[in-house]
């Protein structure tokens, strides 16, 4: 028989895991919703864009692309990563853009493998791929965004001071807000 203690050790361990990671599950399932917004936007404008308008396949894909990616950012910026600070307006709209076209590229990798290198073409086989750039892509931007545009407001004074040129170090977890302001 148990003692009943082992469910209190798994309780209270996951309660602590929760503690531990509930910013970065909280942003996640917010970035994901909205991402996944985009990913609709993206997988249906081109597929129309491209198969339905004859749009080539990589213009179909850039133009459904810019609009998902004007949604994503009104969606991260005020709502998933509302609790973090930028660079400022214009700077983090900026590395914001430039890291979704970073993203872009994945997905013209993507999709340029499987219909030229592979030479599957068709609906499906488009789709495919550009869903698999897309997921790619969207892991990238995940981290980017938290690294470079969103950060801790304990972190976004140190962006102005080159935290990440060579030699500069990030802020300590432990430091509180007024040792970093001296």
């Amino acid at each position: 028989m148990t003692d009943g203690r082992g469910a209190g050790q798994k309780t209270h361990f996951l309660s602590r895991a929760y503690q531990r990671f509930r910013e970065v599950i909280h942003e996640g399932a917010k970035f994901l919703i909205v991402g996944g917004t985009g990913v609709i936007v993206v997988l249906v404008g081109s597929d129309v864009l491209h198969f339905e308008f004859g749009l080539g396949k990589f213009t179909a894909v850039t133009i459904a692309t810019v609009v998902a990616t004007i949604m994503a950012f009104l969606g991260n910026r005020y709502w998933s990563f509302a609790n973090r600070q930028g660079a400022g307006a214009r700077i983090e709209t900026i590395m914001f853009f430039l890291l979704n076209g970073v993203g872009l590229l994945i997905q013209y990798g993507s999709i340029f493998l499987v219909t030229d290198v592979f030479g599957l073409s068709g609906r499906i086989w488009y789709t495919v791929a550009n869903l698999v750039g897309i997921g790619i892509g969207t892991l990238f931007r995940f981290w980017s965004y938290r690294k470079w545009i969103w950060v801790h407001p304990e972190e976004a004074t140190n962006l102005t001071r080159g935290r990440h040129r060579k030699g500069a170090h990030s802020t300590p977890q432990n430091q509180t807000r007024s040792e970093l302001t001296r």
